[in-house]
């Protein structure tokens, strides 16, 4: 006979798991996640510069000379950075799906009641 003919069958093919996720996947997701904090805050800051452009300065000619912002440039390439980096963080725990685990209940010994 021939060796092929000898050998036994492999068990079924395996069927993957729908719920595995490539790394490389999770990882781009997870900086995605990043990028559309940074984007979102981005967003925000237009918005609020545009109510301020449209409500408050033609009432006031407030032009925000006296609130000393300049102290603050040196900080935003951390701000920026530590905003991508949470944004990141928080993507991989909803991307890895821990956010939506079921949480297990802390177990509580039972208290023995001792009689005198």
């Amino acid at each position: 006979m021939s060796p092929l003919a000898q050998r036994p069958r492999s068990a079924a093919p395996r069927r993957p798991d729908p719920n595995h996720q490539h790394w490389g996947m999770l990882v781009f997701e997870s900086l995605s996640g990043g990028v559309l904090a940074v984007l979102v805050v981005f967003a925000l800051v237009l918005v609020v510069t545009g109510v301020y452009l449209i409500a408050v300065w033609p009432l006031t000619f407030w032009d925000l000379a006296n609130l000393g912002l300049e102290n603050i440039g040196p900080w935003i390439n951390t701000i920026l950075w530590s905003l991508f980096a949470g944004g990141t963080l928080a993507g991989y725990y909803v991307f890895s799906g821990a956010a939506f685990k079921p949480k297990q209940k802390a177990r509580v010994p039972a208290s023995s009641k001792s009689t005198r």
